[in-house]
């Protein structure tokens, strides 16, 4: 039986939106003590590891918890603005996607910090800085994609003016391997909160409550997964 269904669903797209934003903005300001540029990132990451490695973890959850809230949006404002919501959509995901590459080597160099030191891991990271690799040639879109987007959703009333705006300051937020935490970084986040919290707050609970047996799947579901993460990371 055919349904009006879109992917990935309302309720996991509201919690995207809500989630997303929050872990970002938390992440950005666990680091915020710390100078903006690498080097002194690996000696926080070698004087404070867990705190650093908190920040670290919080800003790579809420990118890739983004996803789903970006594809709802997208959707959204392709249904009178297709072209827009299509290339706005496209390039916010794919600047998620790099962002999560870095967080990659972000997670290299604070190992080489806390087991090597911090000036080993400096001149590693030194080294091969400038090294060209897929993402070179797309940073673009990690700044360029949310201010298509926010023009989208404007122009769709997806969202509105603050919103659209909220949603646009994260182009601010520096992109590349091992950065800490600006005003700008602090602006982005915040205003990707003003954008999505208060949407995805509203779908929530505009959602239909579950019915009986979706809640027993989801009760059955969860500790298996919690269960396949735990042997994941055995691995």
């Amino acid at each position: 039986m055919e349904t009006d269904y879109v992917f990935p669903g309302r309720r996991v797209a509201a919690v995207s939106m809500v989630l997303g934003p929050v872990l970002l903005l938390t992440g950005t300001l666990l680091r915020a003590r710390f100078t903006f540029f690498f080097p002194d990132q690996l000696r926080a990451m070698s004087d404070h590891p867990g705190l650093m490695t908190a920040a670290y973890t919080c800003f790579l959850a809420g990118n890739v918890l983004l996803f789903p809230a970006i594809i709802a949006l997208a959707t959204k404002i392709g249904r009178t603005k297709p072209a827009l919501a299509a290339w706005g959509g496209l390039f916010v995901l794919i600047g998620l996607f790099e962002r999560t590459f870095h967080a990659g080597i972000d997670q290299a160099a604070m190992g080489l910090a806390t087991r090597r030191g911090a000036g080993f891991a400096e001149s590693v990271v030194s080294e091969s800085y400038q090294d060209l690799h897929l993402f070179s040639f797309l940073s673009f879109t990690i700044m360029f994609g949310w201010y298509v987007l926010a023009f989208a959703a404007y122009r769709a009333k997806a969202l509105g003016v603050v919103q659209s705006i909220g949603l646009a300051t994260m182009g601010l937020l520096p992109l590349g391997v091992l950065k800490g935490t600006e005003i700008v970084s602090i602006i982005g986040t915040a205003g990707l909160c003003v954008a999505l919290v208060p949407a995805g707050i509203g779908a929530f609970l505009e959602s239909p409550k579950p019915g009986r047996r979706t809640v027993v799947i989801a009760a059955i579901t969860v500790p298996v997964l919690g269960a396949l993460a735990f042997a994941s990371s055995l691995g």
